[in-house]
């Protein structure tokens, strides 16, 4: 048995939810890959939707905790603070694709842990950037566009690359799981930052400080 069992059963638990499903993996599945007892599971969580929810918690807690980092620098500026709300999130999603990839699929189907994790954690989320994008609006940093449709394009862009995962590297061969991608896409969105929120003085502002 692996010193680290729990974490060895929720690495297993992540790869064959990715794989085969959360419906089609069993929990005998879950203890064979992760070479523990099938007792385990059931000791740190009671069933598989007890892991299921405990994969949520991991990932939404670590994704929040990302958000509020960059979110603290909203003194510095919406433009600045959104970039690194941006790239704090892309790390941590390269960092963790195959848990990204599952929690991203998860959330698109209608269940009550889904309804409670948008309840809880997406109010968090939906605070911080409506907040970024507001105070950007009132300082004139950014153009009078609609918040709640700005968050919409933003979502997208950090999410989809994670969602569809085969398309992005077969179709446009581009590679989510390398470790230049985080640097290089939050590079991209940060042009979009610029060429979609930012007003045309703001734009002036940063182009007269980089000559």
């Amino acid at each position: 048995m692996r010193k680290n069992s729990k974490a060895a059963i929720i690495d297993a638990a992540i790869y064959l939810f990715n794989t085969k499903g959360f419906n089609g993996t069993s929990v005998r599945d879950i203890a064979a890959r992760a070479d523990v007892n099938a007792a385990n599971i059931s000791y740190y969580f009671q069933n598989k939707n007890g892991l299921l929810e405990n994969c949520f918690t991991v990932f939404f807690e670590s994704y929040l905790k990302e958000l509020e980092q960059g979110f603290a620098f909203l003194e510095y500026g919406s433009e600045y603070c959104l970039n690194a709300m941006v790239g704090n999130v892309l790390r941590y999603q390269c960092e963790n694709i195959q848990l990204t990839r599952f929690i991203l699929r998860e959330m698109t189907i209608d269940s009550q842990v889904v309804r409670e994790i948008m309840s809880t954690y997406h109010v968090k989320e939906r605070y911080m950037f409506k907040k970024v994008l507001e105070t950007g609006i009132e300082k004139g940093e950014f153009k009078k566009h609609s918040v709640l449709y700005s968050i919409l394009q933003l979502k997208g862009l950090l999410q989809m690359p994670f969602l569809n995962t085969h398309y992005v590297t077969e179709v446009l061969h581009v590679l989510p799981h390398e470790k230049y991608f985080a640097d290089k896409y939050s590079d991209e969105i940060s042009q979009w930052i610029k060429g979609t929120l930012c007003t045309d003085q703001q734009v002036h502002q940063k182009m007269l400080i980089n000559i």
